[in-house]
């Protein structure tokens, strides 16, 4: 999206990660200031989501990419159920120290919230949200998808995943 967007935007933030994929917390604090200043002040927040499992799939399929090798934050020789435990362990293992879905998201004491909210398994819906918007045609090329992995979990870690990360199912589920 930001490759497509970028030429249109005001602003665009591509670097660093940490800027790039601000959650909620950090636009309230950098970004709403400086935009309500001097673009507007009826700003909304548009955000896409994916299904936990598949996020933290994903995840773990970015940090088998060979420049994290032997780095604390690589997967490589790990499965994915061993990716998951260390998600699930606390404190976090730092090859899974990811945070969440539904904290990135979180309403800010002052009001600021996600506006719009897309499930990536439904992509279409924030492409299209964003066409009406911006009045222009969008098509996304296939860019950063991460190479394949088996993401078999057993039926014990799937249960433990789904009670302690119950906000980020409950979250997804909720734009059924």
């Amino acid at each position: 999206m930001e490759q497509v967007l970028a030429p249109h935007a005001a602003i665009a933030v591509l670097d660093p990660p940490e800027l790039k994929h601000a959650p909620v917390y950090r636009y309230n604090r950098f970004f709403r200031p400086m935009v309500e200043k001097f673009i507007a002040d009826d700003m909304e927040v548009m955000a896409v989501i994916r299904e936990p499992r598949s996020w933290l799939g994903s995840w773990y399929r970015y940090r088998q990419r060979s420049f994290l090798d032997g780095q604390p934050q690589s997967t490589s020789g790990l499965s994915f159920e061993a990716f998951v435990k260390g998600y699930l362990a606390r404190p976090r293992k730092s090859f899974a120290n990811i945070g969440s879905q539904a904290k990135f998201l979180e309403p800010r004491p002052n009001g600021t919230i996600v506006n719009h909210l897309f499930r990536y398994e439904n992509l279409e819906d924030a492409i299209a949200f964003l066409q009406s918007r911006l009045g222009l045609e969008i098509s996304l090329p296939q860019k950063n998808v991460s190479p394949y992995a088996d993401l078999t979990l057993s039926k014990e870690t799937e249960a433990a995943l789904r009670a302690q990360c119950s906000h980020d199912f409950r979250l997804w589920e909720s734009l059924g």
